[in-house]
């Protein structure tokens, strides 16, 4: 097992945690604030993303992942943390377009680390 990929997909989970949070939270918590507010709670969220992510792509590159393998498991991971996130949290309903998505998520998945 690589430990450089399990610690790159970890802290990329948890970056994009506070990352949905910084992005989409507002809209559930702060409606009745002005934008301006909700702008700033949201930067200090993304601050804490910032710090995440920021090693976990340099922990990948060093384990030897490319720019665009890097890219594609960080939009994988978007979209993992995403959904339950839309379903739970917001109450948003589950849509057909969810599955597509990670079907053609999982194609890019495929070509992207095929050598």
């Amino acid at each position: 097992m690589n430990w450089m990929l399990v610690k790159t997909i970890g802290l990329l989970v948890l970056s994009n945690c506070f990352m949905t949070f910084a992005w989409y939270g507002h809209l559930k918590n702060l409606n009745n604030k002005p934008w301006v507010i909700a702008a700033l709670i949201s930067w200090g969220i993304a601050l804490f993303e910032y710090l995440i992510q920021v090693p976990a792509n340099r922990i990948g590159h060093v384990g030897g992942l490319s720019l665009a393998q890097l890219k594609i498991l960080q939009e994988v991971i978007t979209l993992s943390v995403f959904v339950p996130f839309s379903l739970f949290y917001m109450k948003e309903s589950l849509r057909w377009n969810y599955l597509w998505a990670a079907l053609c998520m999982a194609g890019a998945v495929y070509f992207i680390f095929k050598k």
